[in-house]
């Protein structure tokens, strides 16, 4: 630990408490996109909430706030800005190309963790628009030499939905429009917050805190406010600042990045070799091997003991010669873990610590940041059960946002039995499979199936220091995963959580495991195995990534686990379609664990055959997963979005009768239902009962993303799946 003693002076009164919480401020200003040179809706934000102490802007958009007058003038600074994308190019088929701001000084992962992952863009009229950056398939990646490395920023590509450049232009996005993360604060545990770019938005959070409570007292001398832009490229903003106010004192609020400290610097020996500090240890220092001689080391925080670590300059190179620091110069953070991730998070305490630090140095008193006891989030409600055949689309985006992990699906049968007509009356085998029989037991079986599981975790076990051990529940590429916030699934609700990175992520010499069954950890923000359990979190839970429905352009939309739900609707469809009075001899079952190696239809064929029933023909729908993506291989899965339901019919389960594949187009075409056919990878519940006689014609819809967070869709592709499957249980012959 490291001593500091700034020369404070205790003059004015304390001021009464703000009316606005931290928390209330840190959630608007994360959850607000702001890339660098892009940062005008914080700025209007604060500025709004500011009104009152009039503050002001400058060349740069920087905002400053200004309080009493006369010497010494101190400077408080924080960045508003973070890392992200802008557009570069628009390309003939609508996708975005983009470039990096800042271009360099990133982790060596940092676009690699972008792939698959929500994003949003903002267009020319400030208006936000939904996007995903494409990723790789796992399914479509067996026999490739040459993977496109997701690290490249050649091979990002970024998409909103459309088909051709001119949508793209008319829906306002354009050359140079900024691209970040889609995201929202996550309370993790009971002291922690975690959201991308919190690192960069936490001290403009207390900032202001700090100008709530100014208002209400007299500070001795000057003190400046200063929210800064553009300090992810160049530190302009804040070069800007000083050279327009010359303080005497600056303390900047603001990440600690990483320093390269040469090897025989005058000052190597001088620095502790930490670089890390705990959430929970408290306040930061962070000293730069830039430093000039005129900056004085001695001059030090009175209150408490400081971590000191290596880090970064506050002013990053950039052109011209740099404006010198004030010789009373402080760069004060919090341990921030998992830092330049979208799950990257830090302790209320440590805020709470600065703030109070702070206030002592103004001699101000500051609300505490502490927060109120955190309960778990409630699971949401069912909508009303539908009198008349909801759309397909409300009912894809109530599916999706059902949680179902493998062996954990009881709410997704919930959501699908409440979605069936009134007359509808499912059964629940040993299994978990819903299974409605439509009609008479004469004639050929036909049964349809769709699976209601999800990708996700498992809670295998809980370390001492509170750490959550995971197994794997189907497959999906680790980098989607690892790094980013989590849900945990427990019996009286919902938990914040971070999926855990090694110590190493942010190095050169770490890569993501290429094996999807690498076990995972999970941070929930306990430090303890009996925390753990405070938080109401066992041995069982599920956990889940977030997902939210996205409407993209072009009737396009994006969320995690559309397989197999659009499957779920294309029965839910059909149901209604064909009535309670239907005759013909057709069964309808949502199959359980299926990502787990189709063991749900396993159950129900083993069964059927004992009870001799096994049927003639089994319509397995689940995903095409589609080489309809740039950075796909075209040498198969070539189903292109928008352009028709899909016979699947090759995949690595199955090969459905090259006759069979022609009746469905047959009947496809009789009804004016858009069509495709193709070979794709994977396995398919029909394939369970092949053994057992039964044919297995397999249908799908084209998926971009496959078994990422970010899979994407085209809503008239669910529509043609959905009426392909009922007219299919109306005419099917069997041969």
């Amino acid at each position: 630990m490291h001593r500091v003693a700034l020369s404070i002076l205790f003059s004015c009164a304390y001021c009464s408490a703000q009316t606005r919480s931290v928390e209330a401020d840190l959630k608007w200003l994360t959850e607000a996109p702001a890339v660098s040179g892009y940062e005008a809706p914080v700025v209007s934000h604060i500025e709004k909430q500011l009104a009152g102490l009039h503050p002001q802007h400058d060349n740069m958009g920087n905002l400053t706030i200004t309080f009493g007058s006369g010497m010494p003038h101190r400077m408080i600074a924080a960045p508003m800005d973070e890392p992200g994308y802008v557009v570069s190019r628009i390309e003939d088929d609508g996708y975005l190309r983009v470039v990096r701001l800042p271009q360099s000084g990133l982790p060596p992962h940092y676009n690699e963790m972008q792939n698959a992952q929500p994003m949003v863009v903002t267009t020319r009229n400030g208006s936000s628009r939904s996007a995903v950056i494409a990723g790789l398939s796992i399914h479509l990646q067996p026999g490739r030499a040459n993977i496109p490395d997701p690290d490249d920023i050649d091979n990002m590509y970024v998409d909103v939905g459309a088909r051709t450049k001119a949508e793209v232009l008319g829906s306002g996005i354009d050359v140079l429009s900024p691209i970040a993360a889609e995201r929202s604060l996550v309370a993790v545990g009971m002291h922690q917050w975690a959201a991308t770019a919190i690192g960069d938005r936490f001290g403009a959070a207390l900032l202001m805190q700090i100008a709530q409570a100014l208002s209400h007292s007299k500070p001795t001398g000057t003190v400046t406010l200063a929210f800064v832009t553009q300090q992810w490229t160049g530190s302009r903003g804040l070069t800007r600042v000083l050279q327009q106010f010359h303080p005497d004192e600056l303390i900047y609020l603001g990440r600690s990045n990483k320093s390269q400290v040469q090897r025989g610097s005058s000052r190597e020996s001088e620095l502790p070799a930490k670089q890390q500090p705990t959430l929970g240890s408290g306040v930061v220092l962070s000293v730069s091997t830039d430093r000039t001689s005129t900056e004085d080391d001695n001059w030090s925080v009175s209150i408490g003991a400081l971590q000191t670590i290596r880090a970064a300059p506050i002013l990053m190179r950039g052109y011209g010669p740099p404006v010198p620091l004030p010789r009373h110069t402080a760069h004060l953070s919090v341990p921030v873990l998992y830092p330049l991730t979208a799950g990257e998070t830090i302790d209320s305490r440590d805020l709470e610590s600065l703030s109070h630090l702070l206030a002592e140095y103004l001699g101000i008193k500051m609300k505490p940041v502490t927060v109120e006891q955190r309960s778990a989030t409630a699971y949401p409600s069912l909508p009303p059960v539908p009198k008349t055949i909801p759309s397909n689309e409300s009912l894809l985006k109530l599916l999706t946002t059902v949680y179902g992990v493998s062996e954990q699906e009881g709410m997704t049968r919930e959501a699908v039995q409440h979605m069936l007509p009134a007359w509808a009356h499912p059964t629940t085998d040993d299994s978990g499979n819903l299974i409605l029989h439509l009609g008479s037991s004469i004639g050929p079986g036909m049964v349809f199936m769709a699976h209601t599981d999800e990708l996700g975790f498992r809670v295998r076990e809980i370390d001492p220091n509170g750490t959550l051990q995971l197994d794997n529940k189907g497959g999906g590429t680790t980098s989607f995963y690892w790094g980013h916030p989590a849900l945990v699934h427990t019996a009286s609700g919902i938990r914040g959580s971070v999926v855990a990175l090694p110590p190493n992520f942010d190095t050169a010499q770490f890569h993501f495991p290429t094996d999807f069954r690498t076990p995972a950890s999970l941070n929930v923000g306990a430090s303890s195995s009996d925390e753990v359990s405070q938080l109401g979190i066992k041995i069982g839970d599920t956990v889940t990534v977030r997902k939210s429905f996205y409407s993209l352009l072009d009737r396009r939309v994006s969320v995690r686990s559309l397989d197999d739900r659009v499957g779920c609707v294309a029965l839910i469809y059909a149901v209604w379609d064909l009535g309670e009075k239907f005759q013909r001899n057709v069964t309808f079952v949502w199959s359980t664990r299926e990502e787990l190696g189709l063991l749900g239809s396993v159950a129900y064929a083993e069964a059927a055959n004992k009870a001799g029933t096994v049927p003639a023909t089994v319509f397995a729908i689940d995903t095409f997963v589609s080489s309809d993506s740039p950075i796909e291989s075209h040498r198969f899965a070539d189903g292109a979005l928008g352009e028709g339901f899909v016979v699947r019919a090759i995949d690595n389960s199955n090969i459905v009768p090259w006759a069979d594949v022609m009746q469905v187009q047959s009947i496809a075409k009789a009804h004016h239902i858009a069509v495709q056919y193709g070979a794709t990878g994977g396995g398919n519940d029909g394939a369970a009962f092949q053994r057992y006689g039964a044919t297995d014609v397999a249908l799908s819809w084209p998926l971009r993303n496959s078994h990422s967070p970010g899979e994407v869709m085209d809503l008239s592709d669910l529509d043609a799946l959905a009426n392909i499957t009922a007219a299919l249980a109306r005419e099917w012959r069997t041969k």
